[in-house]
C-alpha cells in the first residue's frame, strides 16, 4: 500500500491556520467530525463502562488522526433504558460518565486541541423518568403537564384500546397505558420508541422554551453545535390519524408518515438557528433526519436552518460503481440549490459496521448478523473510505472504523443491551454488535480499553481484536489505522479535497469510478477483478498496493487510488 509519509502530527500554528481558513468558509462545509459512543470508548475508573474523562485522556490521540471535530452520544443523567437516548435531565452528566466539571474539562482541553465538540440532543423524547412526565403520572388526568406528551383517551367501550395504529420503532405498539393515582386504568401515551421514551408534545409552548433554554445551557458550556436526535419526528399530523396497517417500519424511508418529516418541524430549527447564529465561532446544528428521499433530507439545512444532515441514502447504498454514483450524483444536487453541505457516513451506532456489510451479499439493508467474508469486508471498508473522503463536503467517522473493526455478531443473547431485541416483532436488535468496547492496548481483554486491574468491560471484546488494536496497528503501514491517517493527512494538503460541491466524472471501464476534483483523481475499482487503466497521474494514496507500470495502473479488485495530476 502506498502510504503519505508525511507527519500526522499537528503543531499548534498549523491547527490555528486552518481554524482561521475553515471560520472563513464555514468550518463544517469539509469538516471530518468523529463519532464517540462514550461508553464504548475510553473507560477511565475500571467500571468496564466509557465515560468523559476517558475520552478526554484520549483526546490526542484524535487530534494526531486528523479529525476537525468530536461528536458525542448521550452523556446525560438517564435510567439508560436505550443507552442514554433516554433523558431524564438535559442539564446533567449521569454520574457513571462524570460530572459536569468533566464535562466543561473535556471541551476545554478538545479546544486547546484544535478540535470542535458536537453533542447530542434529544428532543423527541425524554425518559418516563423525567420530572415532567413523573409529575403528570402523579398528578392524574387533570394535570397541566400532560400536554407536554401525547396523552390520549384509548379507543374501545372502556377506553381498553390504543388511541391509534401506529406502532413503535422498536416493535409492538407505540402506545402504553398509564393507571391513574386512585388505581384505575388511565390515558394512554405516545412512545415512537421504548416505553421508557415518551414523546414530547412540541404543539406546547413550554416543551419549545424548554428547549431553546437547553440549548443556550451547552451553548453556554463552550460547545460547538448539536446532533439532533430523530430531528425528523418532533411534530405530529394533526388529530394523530391512523396510519391503515402494520408492518409500518418497512414503509420507514419510502414515505412521510403522520409522525415523520411533517413540514412542522422546520419552524423549530428556523427558531434554534437563530440562536446559533447569536453565539460567536460558527455553532452548528446537524439533523438526523431519515426522510423518504434526498430532496426532502435538504429541507432540513435550507439557509435558516440547520447547517447539516445525515445522508442515510448514501449509508445504506451498496458497494456498486452504478449505484454509488447514482447516489452522489443525487446527493450534490439536492443539496446545491440550498447551499448546504454534502454530508457523506459509512456506519454509526445504529447500523452494521460497513466492514461487515461489505463482507456480505449487497441488498441486505444496514442490520447484518453473520460475519461474512471478513478479508473481503475490509478490503472494501479501506476502499469506500477513500471514496468518503474524497467526496466534496463533510464526513463522519465512526468510532472504531479506522481500526476496521467488524461487527461483533455473535454476541450471546444474555449479555445483549440493545432494547429493541427484547421487544416482540420489533427491530432484529443487533446494535449491539458495532457498540463494543474498542481495542487501544494489550493482548487480552480490555485491551487497553479500561485499567488493567478493572473488570470487563460492559459488552464483551472478541479475543482477535487484539491484533485490530491502536498499539498493535500503531506504526504498520499496511494497517487500516495509518491509510486512515495518511487519508486525513492529504485531506488537509489537497485544498481540492472536502471543499466545493460538484466532482467531474472521468471515463472508466464498467465496475469501475474515476472523477477529479481540481488537481486531484479518484479511482474506484468495486468489481472482484483487476482492472487495467491509464495512470491518471502521481499516486498519492491506495487503499491496496497499486502497481503503476510504464503510464498505466492496475487497479486492485476492491479498492480506491488517489493521484495527483
Amino acid at each position: 500500500m502506498t502510504q503519505n509519509l508525511a507527519d500526522t502530527s499537528r503543531p499548534a500554528a498549523d491547527i490555528a491556520h486552518e481554524a482561521n481558513v475553515s471560520a472563513s468558509r464555514g468550518w463544517w462545509r469539509d469538516a471530518v467530525i468523529y463519532q464517540v459512543y462514550p461508553r464504548s470508548f475510553a473507560d477511565s475508573n475500571g467500571d468496564g463502562m466509557g465515560d468523559l474523562p476517558g475520552i478526554r485522556s484520549r483526546l490526542p490521540y484524535l487530534r494526531d488522526l486528523g479529525v476537525d471535530a468530536v461528536w458525542l452520544s448521550p452523556f446525560y443523567a438517564s435510567p439508560q433504558a436505550d443507552a442514554g437516548y433516554d433523558v431524564a435531565d438535559y442539564r446533567a452528566v449521569d454520574p457513571m460518565f462524570g460530572t459536569l466539571l468533566d464535562a466543561d474539562a473535556l471541551i476545554r482541553d478538545a479546544h486547546e486541541l484544535g478540535l470542535r465538540i458536537i453533542v447530542d440532543l434529544v428532543p423527541n423524547h425524554s425518559s418516563d423518568q423525567h420530572e415532567w412526565f413523573q409529575r403528570a403520572l402523579r398528578e392524574g388526568p387533570e394535570s397541566p403537564l400532560r400536554e407536554r406528551y401525547h396523552f390520549r383517551a384509548g379507543k374501545g367501550e372502556n377506553g381498553e384500546l390504543p388511541p391509534n395504529d401506529w406502532e413503535s420503532i422498536f416493535g409492538g405498539p407505540a402506545w402504553t397505558r398509564t393507571e391513574n393515582p386512585d388505581g384505575t386504568p388511565g390515558d394512554w401515551y405516545l412512545h415512537l420508541f421504548a416505553p421508557e421514551q415518551p414523546d414530547f408534545n412540541w404543539d406546547s409552548p413550554a416543551v419549545a422554551d424548554e428547549f431553546r433554554s437547553i440549548l443556550r445551557f451547552w451553548l453556554d458550556m463552550g460547545v460547538d453545535g448539536f446532533r439532533i436526535d430523530v430531528a425528523h419526528g418532533l411534530v405530529k399530523a394533526p388529530g394523530l390519524p391512523d396510519i391503515g396497517g402494520a408492518d409500518q417500519l418497512k414503509l420507514l424511508g419510502n414515505d412521510v408518515m403522520p409522525f415523520f418529516d411533517q413540514d412542522g418541524v422546520h419552524e423549530i430549527y428556523r427558531s434554534w438557528r437563530g440562536i446559533l447564529d447569536e453565539y460567536p465561532g460558527q455553532r452548528i446544528g446537524v439533523a438526523e433526519a431519515w426522510t423518504p428521499t434526498v430532496q426532502r433530507t435538504a429541507n432540513y439545512v435550507r439557509p435558516d436552518e440547520l447547517h447539516q444532515a445525515f445522508n442515510f441514502q448514501y449509508l445504506g447504498t451498496d458497494w456498486d460503481a452504478t449505484a454509488l454514483r447514482e447516489v452522489i450524483d443525487l446527493s450534490l444536487d439536492s443539496m446545491r440549490p440550498v447551499d448546504a453541505p454534502t454530508t457523506w457516513v459509512l456506519s454509526n451506532h445504529d447500523v452494521t459496521r460497513h466492514a461487515t456489510r461489505f463482507a456480505n451479499e449487497p441488498g441486505l439493508g444496514t442490520q447484518i448478523r453473520t460475519p461474512g467474508d471478513r478479508s473481503l469486508g475490509l478490503r472494501r471498508a479501506r476502499a469506500a473510505t477513500l471514496l468518503m473522503l474524497a467526496l466534496p463536503g463533510s464526513a463522519y467517522v465512526y468510532q472504531g472504523e479506522e481500526l476496521g473493526l467488524p461487527d461483533v455478531t455473535d454476541l450471546p443473547d444474555e449479555v445483549r443491551q440493545d432494547p429493541s431485541f427484547f421487544r416482540q416483532a420489533g427491530q432484529d436488535g443487533y446494535r449491539d454488535g458495532c457498540r463494543v468496547p474498542i481495542p487501544w492496548s494489550d493482548t487480552e481483554a480490555p485491551y487497553g480499553f479500561g485499567p488493567a486491574a478493572g473488570g470487563p468491560s460492559w459488552l464483551p471484546q472478541p479475543a482477535e481484536w487484539a491484533a485490530l488494536s491502536v498499539e498493535a496497528q500503531t506504526g504498520d503501514p499496511t494497517s487500516t489505522l495509518e491509510l486512515y491517517r495518511s487519508a486525513l493527512a492529504v485531506r488537509r494538503s489537497q485544498p481540492d479535497l472536502g471543499a466545493g460541491t460538484d466532482v467531474e466524472w472521468l471515463e472508466a471501464p464498467e465496475g469501475t469510478l474515476a472523477f477529479r476534483r481540481g488537481s486531484f483523481v479518484c479511482t474506484v475499482n468495486t468489481t472482484g477483478e483487476p482492472v487495467r487503466i491509464a495512470a491518471p497521474g502521481r499516486l498519492l494514496l491506495g487503499s491496496t498496493e497499486l502497481v503503476v507500470d510504464g503510464g498505466e495502473t492496475v487497479l486492485a479488485p476492491d479498492s480506491t487510488g488517489w493521484w495527483a495530476v
